[in-house]
């Protein structure tokens, strides 16, 4: 083999790297794309800054769209959805956390602070 075919070889190998992996899925009705769409908009790459699950190429982002399509194909609610991700990776998961005791000043301290100026 000579030198110019190793990096002919090299290039064709190197350029083949840069282009992602599109997912692709089937889906039973429109309802249910519509559904993925907007869960995996609305749930965060666990490995991401500020990124969800549907703009994110992490490999966790991967696992949990495929994660989300199984648990829609399977039948699973929205609720037992995001229930099912926020257990696993905990309310970071979430661009908009619930309100909970440990949430609470998350939502409610901004207000305070406004009102005491």
């Amino acid at each position: 083999m000579t030198l110019r075919a190793c990096f002919i070889g090299l290039l064709v190998l190197i350029s083949q790297s840069g282009y992602a992996a599109i997912d692709t899925y089937e889906f039973k009705d429109d309802l249910t794309r519509e559904r993925f769409q907007a869960l995996s908009a609305e749930l965060r790459c666990p490995k991401c800054q500020n990124q969800n699950i549907a703009d994110s190429n992490s490999p966790i982002a991967k696992d949990l769209r495929d994660e989300l399509y199984r648990m829609l194909d399977s039948g699973a609610s929205d609720t037992a959805i995001v229930d099912f991700m926020v257990t696993r990776y905990g309310e970071f998961v979430l661009y908009r956390p619930r309100v909970s005791s440990q949430t609470y000043l998350l939502w409610y301290a901004p207000a305070g602070l406004l009102s005491s100026v």
